[in-house]
């Protein structure tokens, strides 16, 4: 008797998974003919991880042409786009729009779980009631996380006071308020509803089948392990399996399935990849559970010291090295520490984009490029 036949898809190199998705990614072209706005890329790429205040402003500043740190600067001002806890339960930058709808649907994988790890330092604390009494004072203003965790232990004096203020973060869909997250400016984070701040209730959660179609345009090819990593959530193979008949599907070099959409851009593999500086956190490299499309294997503790990433750049579009940027008032120096040999010309276009990033990013009359090795912080 035949042995059963084993399903088997075409097969995507490495290469070639790697240009596909910086193409998706805006890396490999920046902009669909360079005309992108920054809240439609911000739209495209499903937010911006946004940690640390700069990172979602060098995410635009490698994939758009002719972009100013004001441009993103503007749609905070203008509540079209803001700063909250989603996908993963860490702060992104997203559009109006997705600050509402996927809050919801990131919340059982991100601030679900987040909150599970504190319900042990919450003993007596009665969740309902907290959400209600966190609301209630975020209502009447926004409040810096400070105050409102000094208003919280009013009502619980005997909790944990992280443990307050992370459960209502999570509990409740709130949004850093401005001039947080402005170009330029400081400011403390102060939580406000999103539905106050934007002036709209929240959004139903999207269909599982919505979000993946927008990741995979933004992300893919990928496998359920890369959406899950992603997103934070599991069960999102049932949502595959009732999209496959729209779907493409491939193998990696390891065997892994990979989903794709039709019309999505696969280029050739032997495309050039023009070098790109990312900050950290971005989510080019944390958002696939095999990274390797991008990241090698040997540099990927390279990248990190202790929980602290590195910025790193792109040459051929794999991460090739580390960089830092030091301002004073006005000097601008950009450090450049390869893993890898360059050649000439490799250098020469490391250090042309350096130059670019400079121009964009500071405001600095004297600007210099130099490679070295990157001071630990």
């Amino acid at each position: 008797m035949a042995s059963p036949t084993r399903r088997t898809h075409p097969l995507l190199g490495p290469r070639a998974l790697n240009r596909a998705t910086l193409a998706r990614q805006l890396l490999l072209h920046r902009g669909p003919d360079g005309r992108m706005s920054a809240e439609a890329a911000v739209g495209h790429l499903v937010g911006l991880q946004a940690q640390n205040v700069r990172p979602p402003y060098y995410a635009l500043a490698a994939r758009l042409h002719a972009f100013r740190p004001q441009e993103l600067s503007a749609l905070m001002e203008s509540r079209e786009a803001a700063r909250m806890v989603t996908l993963r339960s860490t702060i992104h930058t997203h559009t109006a729009a997705d600050c509402l709808a996927l809050r919801p649907f990131a919340q059982p994988g991100g601030p679900d779980r987040e909150l599970r790890m504190f319900l042990k330092r919450l003993d007596g604390v009665d969740l309902d009631r907290l959400t209600a009494v966190a609301r209630e004072l975020l209502t009447d203003r926004p409040r810096p996380v400070g105050e409102l965790r000094q208003a919280l232990l009013a009502h619980w004096p005997e909790a944990d006071p992280l443990a307050l203020t992370t459960a209502a973060r999570c509990l409740l869909p709130l949004v850093q308020a401005t001039p947080r997250g402005l170009w330029g400016a400081s400011g403390q984070v102060v939580l406000v509803p999103a539905e106050q701040w934007f002036g709209r209730p929240p959004a139903p959660a999207p269909a599982p089948e919505t979000v993946v179609r927008r990741y995979l345009a933004a992300f893919g090819p990928a496998s359920v392990k890369d959406m899950q990593t992603w997103s934070g959530l599991t069960g999102l193979r049932a949502a595959l399996e009732r999209l496959r008949p729209e779907l493409l599907t491939f193998q990696d070099e390891n065997g892994a399935e990979l989903f794709d959409l039709p019309d999505a851009p696969r280029p050739d593999p032997a495309a050039p990849a023009p070098p790109r500086f990312l900050a950290e956190y971005d989510n080019l490299l944390l958002s696939h559970a095999d990274r390797s499309r991008v990241v090698p294997e040997e540099f990927r503790r390279r990248t990190w010291k202790g929980n602290q990433p590195s910025s790193v750049f792109l040459t051929d579009g794999l991460v090739a090295g580390i960089w830092k940027l030091a301002e004073s008032e006005h000097t601008a120096t950009l450090t450049v520490q390869p893993f890898v040999r360059l050649d000439r010309a490799q250098r020469t276009e490391l250090a042309e984009e350096g130059e670019r990033l400079l121009t964009t990013m500071t405001g600095a009359s004297a600007r210099d490029v130099r490679f070295g090795v990157v001071a630990d912080p």
